[in-house]
């Protein structure tokens, strides 16, 4: 009997001591944020289930507005959109911006501007015109400071959250302590120094005004671990978390690690797919979701874009070192917004070429997107000639007035001289763009819009200066080179049909002893001095400069008789 009397008091004397240190901590909660805050159960009201078929996956790009977008950063977003899309989802743009010392003006612009020019525009979030659409914003986390501190207080007041009054000084001399004894890196066990600081000494330093942080205090051991699965990697081992990250910062915005715990929640985000840096993170976020008694999303680490430098090293695709990084340079080249759209999806998934080829028609909407193809441990190299081969054959299937227009567009931005000449007279340069185009063999001369001008430059009349002759190599001597030239000016007419021009252009050759095709000099090669190509390309020299173009009977219909007649004659 006196034992069980024992044992009642020790577990009320307990009680009474939780119920005491619970009144101190939401005494300190108070203190700490004295403000008026959201209810967390009117939040969680206010952020209901998603209405979605079971299957539906509700996946997010969250970008923080820190400077250029990188083509990472368009690479997990289609990776993204196409998961949700084909899963009859959600996809969502959430703009990271808490680190307001990092943050860059404009940046949050060009992140929209530039999901909208790869169609990659979110169900919800921040649109083109500003506003936000979607009923779970606001989709800014500068937005959202006061959910973030209502939880910041209630993990407070349950004891998993302190404040950390250490100065930056403090923290790098620990952080130098720790490499000396080499031990890992980071605010947990013996290092953690401001974790089981009195309530009194607590109050004393908020007394004197000391700045602080809000801190989280961990439950997991670095000794033990648990099994991961991730929906790329498979089931990974990994170390529990023991780190008292900050988060909470003394500007009273929430850390990166924080806040995509609540948001993720609150969006009913379902699925998170990333580059494999976070991985690591990966036991962090899982205690975060657990100690604000949430059901964490599943996670997909991928492999990020590498390249081959220099050296012959593979790396990571830098921001600092590689214009290929940016989502911009791929504009001011001039790809095609479908060739990039290509080309991510060709390192996506593996099988994505192979279904390209069977179906070269078919809208890229119609290829499934699977986790089992997605990179695992060897990112994809990023491949630029790769890249020009899909643009070259994405650019030959656009009819002649897309064309113009796409290479107009681009020129309004980054040529305005070029720009101009295509204004003065669009109908010349549609006709133009139609030469050898459509058909099971387009021409496919242009990877990139900035080399539109330099390849059809000849059609630019007011440019075109008359070839220098003396580099043009012929088995006819100069005499005969002129004569060929004036003895065609005499034929030519612009009114002839295809056939009629080739048939004047045989009967020419054959003037000079010139074969009327290729097989019938390779069969009689000691009657002809050649065939029909010595003399066309004799024609195409004066008419364009070069020894290569477009179809010549075309190119000359184009251009018009005046013109050529002004380059005919020498």
């Amino acid at each position: 009997m006196e034992i069980h009397e024992k044992s009642f008091r020790n577990k009320a004397n307990e009680n009474i001591q939780n119920v005491s240190e619970q009144k101190v901590n939401i005494e300190l909660a108070q203190r700490l944020l004295p403000e008026k805050l959201p209810n967390i159960e009117s939040m969680l009201q206010r952020y209901p289930e998603r209405n979605l078929p079971r299957e539906a996956m509700v996946t997010r790009i969250a970008p923080s507005p820190t400077g250029f977008m990188h083509i990472g950063g368009l690479y997990m977003a289609l990776i993204s959109e196409r998961f949700a899309r084909q899963t009859n989802g959600i996809y969502y743009l959430r703009i990271e911006d808490t680190d307001k010392k990092r943050e860059v003006q404009g940046a949050r612009k060009i992140i929209v501007e530039s999901l909208h020019e790869y169609n990659l525009d979110p169900d919800e979030g921040e649109t083109m015109n500003g506003t936000e659409k979607g009923a779970y914003g606001p989709y800014k986390q500068s937005e959202r400071k006061e959910i973030y501190k209502a939880f910041v207080k209630n993990l407070i007041e349950a004891g998993r959250a302190y404040p950390c009054f250490c100065t930056e000084e403090e923290l790098e001399k620990m952080r130098k302590m720790q490499e000396e004894v080499k031990t890992r890196p980071g605010y947990y066990g013996v290092w953690a120094k401001c974790r089981d600081v009195s309530k009194k000494d607590i109050k004393n330093m908020l007394d004197q005004k000391k700045p602080y942080v809000i801190r989280f205090k961990s439950q997991g051991k670095n000794s033990k671990t648990f099994i991961h699965k991730d929906l790329i990697k498979g089931e990974i081992e990994l170390p529990e978390n023991d780190v008292d990250i900050v988060i909470l910062k003394s500007d009273k915005l929430p850390t990166y690690h924080f806040a995509h715990a609540i948001d993720d929640h609150l969006m009913g985000t379902t699925h998170v797919l990333r580059g494999d840096e976070w991985l690591s993170s990966v036991p962090l976020h899982y205690e975060l979701f657990r100690s604000l008694g949430f059901k964490h999303p599943e996670y997909g680490h991928i492999a990020p874009i590498n390249k081959i430098d220099n050296s012959g090293g593979k790396r990571k695709l830098s921001k600092r070192k590689d214009p290929e990084a940016n989502v911009l340079f791929y504009e001011e080249i001039g790809y095609p917004e479908t060739a990039v759209i290509e080309y991510l999806m060709n390192i996506a998934n593996s099988d994505f070429e192979d279904w390209r080829k069977k179906y070269p028609n078919k809208s890229i909407d119609d290829f499934r997107l699977s986790f089992d193809k997605l990179p695992n441990t060897a990112g994809p190299i990023f491949d630029k000639n790769k890249l020009q081969s899909i643009s070259k054959e994405i650019i030959a299937q656009i009819n002649a007035i897309d064309l113009y227009d796409a290479i107009l567009k681009w020129t309004t931005k980054f040529d305005s001289k070029f720009e101009e000449e295509l204004k003065d007279n669009p109908d010349y340069w549609i006709k133009v763009f139609s030469i050898e185009r459509g058909g099971n063999q387009p021409r496919k001369d242009i990877s990139v819009w900035s080399e539109v001008k330099e390849v059809f430059s000849f059609f630019i009349k007011k440019e075109f200066k008359k070839p220098d002759w003396s580099s043009f190599k012929s088995i006819l001597n100069k005499n005969e080179v002129n004569s060929v030239l004036k003895k065609y000016m005499k034929i030519y007419d612009a009114a002839d049909k295809s056939d009629e021009w080739l048939n004047k252009v045989r009967a020419l050759s054959a003037e000079f002893g010139f074969a009327p095709n290729t097989k019938t000099y390779k069969e009689n090669k000691n009657i002809y001095r050649g065939h029909i190509g010595e003399i066309t390309q004799i024609i195409r020299y004066a008419i364009t400069g070069r020894l290569q173009s477009p179809d010549l009977y075309q190119t000359m219909q184009s251009l018009g008789t005046d013109e050529c007649k002004k380059r005919l004659n020498l």
